[in-house]
């Protein structure tokens, strides 16, 4: 397994593991999931296994307590103190070889070299109990999280320097 950075040759496959990882959520657009690459193109990248993809990640500098909505087309943020992790999908191809660990290092590490103060995300799904192993922490917020699924949690995980 390895990261790559994105190139326009892999939305398809990107395309289809959101398919596959995501079967409660109306898939994103292309052009949604591209304009998070396009806003971060360093914090987003895909992961191979055989020269196959099988599995991305997409992450972008933001403003902590305000995730972006599903389906929400991105510019890039004014000013940001968070990176949030909008996705690390893996498909089925690749759980439980390393990958998400493997992606999620690399994550901090660019978290850290834009000296950004922690990582946010909205899980998912269930996700949150996975999130918490990471050392992330449910955060209320004002914000509606509406979009996503009705178990929908925002979190964070601080970094220290």
């Amino acid at each position: 397994m390895h990261l790559r950075s994105i190139t326009s040759t892999d939305w398809n496959e990107i395309l289809l593991i959101q398919e596959e990882c995501y079967p409660q959520i109306e898939p994103e657009s292309l052009e949604v999931l591209q304009s998070k690459w396009l806003v971060s193109p360093k914090t987003c990248f895909v992961i191979e296994s055989d020269k196959r993809v099988v599995g991305y990640c997409l992450a972008h500098p933001w403003v902590a307590g305000s995730p972006p909505s599903l389906e929400q087309t991105l510019v890039a943020a004014q000013t940001s103190d968070t990176l949030y992790l909008h996705d690390i999908a893996l498909s089925s191809k690749a759980q439980g070889k390393g990958a998400g660990n493997l992606a999620f290092s690399a994550l901090v590490e660019h978290a850290r070299a834009l000296a950004l103060p922690c990582i946010s995300l909205v899980a998912v799904q269930g996700a949150d109990s996975y999130w918490r192993k990471q050392g992330f922490i449910a955060h209320p917020i004002a914000k509606s999280l509406e979009s996503y699924t009705p178990d929908a949690c925002y979190m964070v995980l601080p970094l220290s320097s």
